[in-house]
């Protein structure tokens, strides 16, 4: 197997860590579509005390998720402005990401519901656009339902609309899918030495996707990706954002993490996850995705090549392969930091227990790897490319 590629633009600098968000279980059915046991619950009580463990344990974010309707395996949801709202209360440090869609939401709206929210916990509130894949719900909604370019066509323009409210009074905009006509916020949200504004997330791994991440966003979400995926994104990312005199966004990558004492138990959990999948919830999901996603002139979509092992975790996350030790996964964690990844975005099987064991077993190894980083990218990373996840069950 060979070793992890290196970046050579991405500088090693052990100042700036790599940082963790994870994703908050705000919809019922886990982080995987199977019928394995999963300690992970939906509601608030407890998400609020893993919204605490979490910033105990070494995480900076948590991405609420958004879903309206029921589907594949989510059977109830929580609103996520209004649940993100309620952990950023309930915790001092954590910044938590509220998703929402661009179609379903004004961004003049949403502008003024973060503005709020900003202030209410001293600038920890940010958003992640998502432009969707899940026609059922705009539909049922009886709002129109997009193909895949324009759909990120649209949440390019409202992020450039809900970036220009926050930062300017008399915001202008004469677009094809969203007007401002001498619009102004007040109070706005913070401005801070860190941000001018929430920091602005988005997803996706089209073409359309890279291009408009590297024109208007902060940061770019990956589906779980292998070492070359990423290099391969990371390059037309900031391919996009060179070509508009930008800094590109920082970079950050999904993936489940399986941590055990030992690399045994690691693979089998997830034996165990893939054999007792939901192959009916997994299918459909599958067909859901991959129709979105197929109208890419270049057949670039999120999931186009995912398998059904793959969509049991429905974002690609054992793609990345934090599975195993917690001295492999810190090595392979710095590995993908090696590449340009700024950030990495956790699931887990056992939400509690896991992100403890992550906080206490993970964690220091890795900051002990991080601190011993040379400040150049001229050495070859210690990772290893995954093995295909079929080869694990």
């Amino acid at each position: 197997m060979s070793a992890a590629p290196v970046n050579p633009l991405n500088p090693l600098d052990p100042v700036n860590p790599v940082k963790f968000a994870y994703w908050v279980p705000n919809v019922s059915g886990g982080l995987v579509t199977s019928r394995i046991e999963q300690r992970t619950d939906w509601g608030y009580d407890y998400n609020r005390e893993l919204a605490v463990l979490a910033e105990n344990n070494g995480f900076d974010y948590a991405l609420s998720q958004v879903r309206y309707m029921a589907g594949y395996g989510a059977e109830f949801q929580h609103e996520s402005t209004s649940f993100s709202l309620a952990l950023l209360l309930a915790t001092q440090r954590l910044k938590v990401i509220a998703a929402v869609h661009p179609g379903l939401w004004h961004p003049g709206v949403l502008a003024k519901l973060g503005a709020t929210a900003d202030h209410l916990s001293n600038g920890r509130f940010a958003v992640n656009v998502v432009s969707g894949w899940f026609k059922g719900e705009f539909t049922a909604l009886g709002e129109p339902w997009l193909e895949h370019d324009e759909r990120y066509r649209r949440s390019e323009e409202f992020i450039r609309a809900l970036r220009q409210i926050w930062t300017e009074d008399h915001a202008e905009l004469a677009g094809d899918f969203y007007r401002l006509r001498d619009f102004s916020l007040k109070p706005k949200p913070l401005n801070t030495p860190e941000r001018p504004h929430p920091e602005i997330f988005q997803g996706g791994n089209s073409t359309a996707a890279r291009a408009m991440a590297g024109r208007v966003s902060d940061w770019y979400f990956s589906n779980g990706k292998d070492f070359d995926g990423v290099v391969e994104q990371i390059a037309d990312v900031r391919k996009a954002a060179a070509e508009v005199g930008r800094t590109a966004p920082k970079f950050g990558l999904n993936g489940f993490l399986i941590a055990r004492d030992t690399e045994a138990e690691a693979r089998e959990t997830l034996r165990e996850i893939v054999a007792q999948a939901d192959h009916e919830a997994v299918e459909g999901f599958g067909a859901a995705v991959k129709q979105a996603g197929r109208s890419t002139a270049d057949g670039k979509g999120m999931w186009q090549d995912s398998g059904f092992e793959d969509l049991v975790q429905y974002n690609d996350g054992f793609r990345t392969g934090l599975i195993g030790t917690p001295e492999q996964i810190a090595e392979r964690i710095v590995a993908y930091k090696r590449l340009g990844v700024d950030l990495f975005l956790l699931g887990f099987l056992h939400y509690h227990e896991e992100v403890e064991y992550f906080g206490r077993r993970v964690l220091p190894l890795l900051r002990e790897l991080e601190a011993r980083l040379p400040d150049t990218g001229t050495e070859t990373a210690t990772g290893t490319e995954p093995e295909s996840v079929s080869a694990h069950v």
